[in-house]
C-alpha cells in the first residue's frame, strides 16, 4: 500500500470506529438531559436538588470512568498480537468487570451518605434531603454503567462499536418513559418525584449492560469469547495493570472537570448574567466536544491495535491521523462560533426575559474564546486517546494538572478579578491553560510514536 493510500485508509477506519461511539457519548448526555427536563416540569425545588446531587454523582465517577478507559488499550493491544488473543481480552473484560466493581464500593458508601457530604458543604437542608433520595437509587447504576462501557471498549477493540451505539440510543427512550411512570406516577405507578428519576437512570443502566451482553452471548461472531467463562478466576497481575494505567486517566478527568467547576464558582462572583452565559457557553463546547472524545476513543482501539501487531509505522499514522481529523472538526466549529456568537446565544434565551438581554452581552465574548478553545481542546483530546493507545497514562496525567491547575486557573483568576476582565478573563485562562495541555501532549505523542519499542506480551497462563 502506498504510503498516501494507507493515511486515507488509517482515515477511514479511525472514523467508521468514531462515529459510533461518538453517537453513544451523546445518547449519555441526552440521558441526563432527560432527566433535566422532567424534573423541570415537575418541580423547580426537583430540578435544583438534581443538580446539586448530579454534581456529586460526577465528582465520584472518575475512578470507575479511568478503568473502563485503561480496558480499552490492554483489549486493543491483545487483539492486535493475534496470539491467544480471545483468551487475553476474555480475561481483561473479566479483570475490568471486578475493577469496576471494587471501584463502586467506596463511591456507593460516599453517594449513600451523600447527605452528609453536602450539609457539610453548606447546602439548603431542604435541597440537601431531595438531593439524597435522587442520589440513593441513582448510585446502584454506576457499576452497570461500569460494565457497559467495559463491554463497549471491547466492541471498539474489536472494531464493531455499532451495537453498544443502538443500546445506548434505544436507552434514551427507556429513560424517557421510566421518568414518566416514577416521576409523575403515572399508569398506577408510585409518584417518587425526584427519587424516580434516580431509579429511572439506574433502570437504564440496568438495561443498557444487559442488553449488550445478551447482544455479545447471542452473535455467534462474539460468542466464541465466552466473556463470562471462569468470572471466578483471578488474575492480579491483570487487575493491577487495569489500575496502574486508569487511576492517572482517572487523575486527569477529576482535574479537567474539577477546572471547570471551579471556573462556575468563580464566575458566580461576576453576577448571574455573567453565570448564564458561562453555562450557555460550556453547555455548546460540552455538546461540540462529543466528537473528538469518539474520535479519541477510535484513536486509543486504533493505536492500540497497531501496537499489538508491532506495526510502528500503523501506530504512528493511527495517532496523527486521530489528532488531524479532530483539529480539522474543532477547526470548523470554532469558525462557527466565532463567525456567530450573537445568533447562537440568542438560540438558548427566551427574548420575553429581562435577564436575556445582560446574558446577551456576555455570551457571545465567551463564545468567541470558546472558539479558540475548542481547536485545543480537541487536539489534545486526540493526543491523549493515542497515547492511552501505548498505555502511556501517567505523564499525561501530570501536564492536566500543570495545564489546568498550575497556569488555567491562576491567570484566569488575575485576569478575571486583578484587572477586572471579569468573565472573559477566566476564560483566557482556561484557553491558555488548555494551549500548554495540547503541546504538551502531542509534544509527547510526537516522541512516543517515533522511537516506539514494540511492547512483548505482558501476560501469560492459561485461562
Amino acid at each position: 500500500m502506498s504510503s498516501l493510500a494507507a493515511w486515507r485508509a488509517e482515515a477511514r477506519a479511525t472514523l467508521a470506529l468514531a462515529w459510533p461511539i461518538a453517537l453513544t457519548n451523546l445518547s449519555q448526555m441526552a440521558l441526563l438531559v432527560t432527566d433535566t427536563v422532567m424534573l423541570g416540569h415537575y418541580s423547580a425545588e426537583a430540578l435544583a436538588a438534581s443538580t446539586l446531587g448530579a454534581n456529586l454523582y460526577w465528582l465520584t465517577m472518575p475512578l470507575v470512568f479511568g478503568l473502563t478507559m485503561a480496558a480499552a488499550p490492554m483489549l486493543a493491544q491483545a487483539r492486535g498480537r493475534k496470539l491467544r488473543h480471545v483468551r487475553d481480552m476474555r480475561r481483561t473484560v473479566r479483570q475490568a468487570f471486578w475493577a469496576v466493581a471494587a471501584a463502586a464500593l467506596p463511591t456507593w458508601v460516599l453517594l449513600w451518605h451523600a447527605g452528609w457530604a453536602l450539609g457539610a458543604m453548606g447546602q439548603d437542608p431542604a435541597l440537601v434531603v431531595q438531593a439524597e433520595s435522587y442520589l440513593r437509587p441513582l448510585m446502584w447504576g454506576l457499576a452497570p454503567f461500569g460494565w457497559f462501557m467495559v463491554l463497549r471498549a471491547h466492541l471498539a477493540a474489536l472494531e464493531q462499536p455499532k451495537p453498544a451505539m443502538v443500546i445506548a440510543i434505544a436507552a434514551i427512550a427507556f429513560n424517557a418513559l421510566f421518568d414518566w411512570l416514577l416521576i409523575f406516577g403515572h399508569l398506577g405507578f408510585p409518584e417518587l418525584g425526584i427519587a424516580g428519576a434516580g431509579w429511572a437512570s439506574t433502570a437504564s443502566n440496568v438495561i443498557m449492560f444487559v442488553a449488550l451482553a445478551a447482544w455479545m452471548r447471542i452473535d455467534r461472531r462474539l460468542r466464541r469469547f465466552h466473556l463470562a467463562g471462569r468470572f471466578w478466576r483471578p488474575d492480579w497481575p491483570r487487575f493491577i495493570e487495569l489500575f496502574r494505567i486508569g487511576v492517572p486517566i482517572s487523575a486527569m478527568w477529576a482535574f479537567e472537570t474539577g477546572v471547570f467547576s471551579v471556573c462556575a464558582l468563580l464566575m458566580g462572583y461576576f453576577g448571574a448574567a455573567s453565570l448564564a452565559a458561562h453555562a450557555i457557553t460550556i453547555q455548546i463546547a460540552a455538546m461540540t466536544f462529543m466528537v473528538p472524545m469518539g474520535i479519541s476513543q477510535a484513536a486509543t482501539a486504533r493505536v492500540g491495535l497497531a501496537e499489538g501487531a508491532g506495526d510502528r509505522a500503523g501506530v504512528h499514522r493511527a495517532g496523527w491521523t486521530a489528532i488531524g481529523l479532530c483539529a480539522l472538526f474543532m477547526s470548523a466549529t470554532a469558525i462557527l462560533l466565532l463567525s456567530a456568537p450573537r445568533t447562537i446565544t440568542a438560540l438558548f434565551l427566551d427574548a420575553a426575559d429581562p435577564g436575556a438581554a445582560a446574558v446577551l452581552q456576555v455570551a457571545p465574548g465567551l463564545l468567541m474564546l470558546a472558539g479558540v478553545f475548542q481547536v485545543f481542546d480537541g487536539t489534545q483530546a486526540a493526543a491523549a486517546g493515542s497515547l492511552r493507545g501505548l498505555k502511556d497514562t501517567q505523564w499525561p496525567m501530570w501536564i492536566a494538572a500543570l495545564g489546568y491547575w498550575v497556569i488555567g486557573i491562576p491567570v484566569g483568576a488575575v485576569l478575571g478579578f486583578r484587572l477586572g476582565w471579569q468573565g472573559p478573563g477566566l476564560w483566557c485562562g482556561l484557553v491558555l491553560g488548555l494551549a500548554v495541555v495540547a503541546v504538551l501532549l502531542v509534544h509527547r505523542w510526537a516522541q512516543l510514536s517515533h522511537m516506539r519499542v514494540v511492547a512483548a506480551p505482558m501476560f501469560s497462563a492459561a485461562g
